[in-house]
């Protein structure tokens, strides 16, 4: 080969080896195109956003209170049929009275003892659970209840749960005035009996609030 052409094939080689050095930096290097000085690459990747946990939240519940019940009526005559049914206990310490507790509108019942009013509601539950008793006949329970003063306490022990009352008023009202049975939002008791002493012309009222319920005694053997 002549001695003039050499220089110009060496460097046609350097042109070629040099773009070829460029294109093999550019596709393992910066992924992108060569344009005279400047090398366009591809934006970089963001990182994934960091999911937001949100603070826990509890669902809100609502809580559905005891239906009241209604008290059955009372019938005409004081001894119409009806069941004996034995309730639990009763214990008033002001008075020194402890005695079974029976359930019942009729004297069926109330003349074996104090006798829980049915449709009332159960010692210890919202509501007002009613009881009616004797003060002069049979074992005369209620002979003292017109003693009792706001703070005395009451006690049933009624299916196996221990209910503790604690008296707010007494009170005399007349024979016609059912609504001393009335149902209460709030747990309360009301005990009752004819007044005065010997006579059934009115009744005598003790009202009472809630004061604590709990694990007791309430069968009666």
């Amino acid at each position: 080969m002549p001695e003039a052409r050499r220089p110009r094939l060496a460097a046609v080689r350097a042109v070629v080896v040099t773009v070829a050095a460029v294109f093999t930096v550019n596709a393992c290097g910066a992924f992108g195109t060569t344009t005279g000085e400047q090398t366009l690459t591809a934006p970089p990747r963001l990182p994934s956003p960091t999911p937001q946990l949100l603070p826990f939240q509890a669902i809100p519940t609502t809580t559905v209170p005891e239906p009241l019940g209604i008290p059955i009526a009372i019938p005409f005559d004081s001894y119409a049929t009806e069941p004996v049914v034995e309730y639990g206990m009763i214990e008033i310490p002001k008075i020194g009275l402890v005695h079974r507790l029976y359930q019942g509108v009729t004297l069926h019942n109330i003349d074996r003892g104090p006798s829980h009013w049915p449709g009332t509601a159960a010692p210890g539950k919202r509501g007002n659970a009613v009881f009616a008793g004797h003060r002069v006949t049979w074992s005369h329970p209620f002979l003292r209840v017109d003693e009792l003063i706001a703070g005395d306490e009451v006690t049933f022990r009624v299916d196996g749960v221990r209910s503790v009352y604690r008296v707010t008023e007494t009170l005399v009202v007349w024979p016609e005035d059912t609504w001393i049975a009335d149902q209460t939002a709030e747990p309360t008791a009301t005990l009752y009996a004819c007044h005065p002493l010997g006579s059934a012309a009115q009744r005598i009222v003790v009202k009472m609030a809630l004061a604590s319920t709990g694990a007791g005694e309430g069968s009666v053997s």
